[in-house]
């Protein structure tokens, strides 16, 4: 395995790497097998795949990593109960398997059990029912499962419940269900997939812009145009396929293709709050049923992460933000359950993002035959030489990944060459629960807290060993940030060095959750890091001031956007904040 470093540097050299296969004639000319277009979880699992199957594989993205849905979720890796109430057991089956896979095999340091209150609220009938559906939920989980899996679920009268959840507010429900599910920072999921590919060859540029789509004389997509939107640059990357992982944007991405095949998305934004942890007394999470959504409550470190809504988006998909209103709604149905009722006051951090909604076949001009469907995802080829993938969750990108790359292989290419990614750790994995039992010798080396080192292993599991050696170069880095505790200095260096960050707000929003789970979006610790991050990048005081200006000015914009009461109106006040490019 290669190095999984990405810095700016390795980014321009993957850049021009695949800038290369443009070049006819040149020993580096050699076209991509797959070109990604799309960095959010689905497009770095398929790079991953592809990577480990031996394939030539570039994947660039139009924002940061995960810039689009897939940091903006509800955290969650899950088999999805709702499915249970449809009869789709192959479905959820599908997902439980991927849950404990993630959990126990492949990224245990990012992915953790979390339990779940299911509520009864019915003394006589409603416990049967649920018992019955969570029953064969745990079912499916364990049947097959050659590793460790979750306790099988518990029945609770009302008075387990108060002591489950002590903020529960009385006659709410006269019981529970409680199980379990996994809970994931989806960011650092996305980044540490990224990582993963890398190593294994993959070439990975954030922020490259795709501006067309290359054709030969036959009308086959042959590649891509595209911009570097860090310097404005040009150029053409040459691939024998393109799959486009866009999710939103997907129906955008395939117009750039002058067809008018494709697949069907629309935009459906959900929006979360955080609380802190003290506010709500309680150690596991609920499951709430709304009128238009399922609300989760869901307990974090040091916060809890409520949501989410559910509402049909119209405005630009670039830049999605919580409006008052939907603020409000969270809260309003979270109080429904809650002794103490939150307030506005409670809330120190929201994010929206956008949930694309896979549409029930395809467009005119696609044809059946090159299209593989499943009640979650679909892929099709749009035009000869384009893929498109589009609709499943965050719990299943790996089988969706392994679709995707099958289907551009082909069946018999796809047999010859199967995918490996059910047993291909990812990055930090290795050796991560042998650290877990070390949580105080490390503690002791470094002067750190045990909790310090538990927060480290659970956001870089081995991987903590460039925590490590960033401190021993520079033992200050050590130290927590100052107006941000739970994080040390050592991991915003970490985020340039090793981690491929750009931009301050890449270190906010992805690299750390500073950006909801920190009072004020994090600006108490903005100049500490704007200070670290110019070191580490080479910033003059010119682009850092830059910087740390454009990182205040998005949180004015969507602090100016939780006040309005509507989606164009909270569109209008995030649209005053500059672009990046600007910078």
């Amino acid at each position: 395995m290669r190095t999984t470093v990405m810095t700016p540097l390795s980014r321009q050299a993957a850049l021009d790497a695949m800038a290369a296969t443009g070049e006819a004639g040149t020993a580096e000319g050699k076209e991509l097998d797959i070109l990604v277009i799309g960095g959010g979880v689905t497009g770095a699992g398929i790079a991953l795949d592809a990577a480990t199957r031996g394939l030539r594989v570039g994947i660039v993205e139009a924002q940061d990593w995960a810039g689009g849905t897939s940091r903006w979720s509800s955290k969650l890796v899950h088999g999805g109960l709702r499915y249970l109430q449809q009869l789709d057991f192959k479905l959820v089956a599908e997902a439980l398997s991927e849950r404990e896979r993630l959990l126990y095999t492949l990224a245990p340091h990012l992915v953790k059990p979390v339990p779940f209150l299911y509520p009864i609220t019915r003394r006589f009938w409603e416990r049967p029912y649920v018992t019955a559906g969570i029953g064969l939920y745990d079912t499916l989980a364990h049947l097959g499962s050659k590793v460790a899996s979750m306790p099988f679920h518990r029945h609770l009268t009302d008075r387990g419940v108060r002591r489950a959840f002590p903020s529960i507010k009385p006659g709410t429900m006269v019981g529970a269900v409680k199980y379990w599910d996994g809970k994931v920072d989806d960011a650092r999921l996305v980044l540490t997939l990224v990582r993963t590919a890398v190593g294994y060859g993959a070439l990975a540029a954030s922020r490259t812009k795709v501006t067309g789509l290359l054709k030969n004389d036959d009308g086959t997509v042959t590649g891509a145009h595209v911009r570097d939107l860090e310097s404005s640059s040009e150029f053409t990357i040459r691939a024998r396929k393109v799959i486009t992982a866009t999710g939103v944007w997907t129906e955008e991405t395939q117009d750039l293709a002058d067809t008018d095949g494709g697949l069907k998305v629309l935009a459906s934004k959900g929006i979360h709050i955080v609380v802190p942890r003290e506010r709500i007394q309680g150690e596991v999470g609920l499951i709430l049923q709304t009128e238009k959504s399922v609300l989760f409550v869901i307990p974090w470190e040091h916060y809890w992460l409520i949501g989410t809504t559910d509402t049909a988006y119209h405005q630009d998909i670039s830049a999605p933000v919580a409006t008052g209103a939907d603020i409000d709604y969270v809260i309003e149905h979270a109080n429904v359950v809650l002794d103490d009722p939150l307030t506005r006051d409670d809330v120190i951090g929201t994010f929206a993002g956008l949930r694309p909604l896979l549409q029930p076949g395809v467009k005119d001009g696609t044809e059946t035959a090159s299209t593989k469907v499943s009640r979650e995802h679909t892929v099709a080829e749009v035009t000869p030489g384009l893929i498109s993938i589009a609709g499943g969750k965050l719990t299943t990108y790996r089988v969706m990944a392994e679709d995707a790359v099958d289907f551009a292989l082909g069946e018999q290419r796809a047999k010859e060459l199967p995918s490996v990614t059910d047993r291909t750790l990812l990055h930090g994995a290795d050796g991560y629960l042998p650290l877990t039992r070390q949580v105080d010798r490390l503690a002791a080396e470094h002067g750190w807290e045990t909790a310090v080192v538990e927060h480290l292993l659970n956001r870089y599991g081995s991987g903590i060993a460039e925590i490590e050696a960033l401190v021993e170069e520079q033992p200050d880095l050590a130290q927590p940030l100052g107006g941000a505790p739970t994080y040390v200095r050592a991991e915003i260096v970490q985020a340039a060095r090793n981690e491929g960050a750009l931009h301050l707000e890449d270190v906010f929003e992805t690299r750390t959750r500073m950006t909801y789970d920190q009072p004020d979006h994090g600006l108490a610790v903005v100049e500490e890091v704007g200070d670290l991050l110019a070191a580490e990048l080479g910033w003059d005081p010119e682009r850092r001031a830059a910087e740390v200006d454009a990182y205040k000015a998005r949180c004015a914009a969507e602090d100016a956007a939780a006040r309005t009461t509507d989606d164009p109106a909270a569109a209008a006040a995030r649209a005053a904040v500059p672009s990046l490019q600007t910078l």
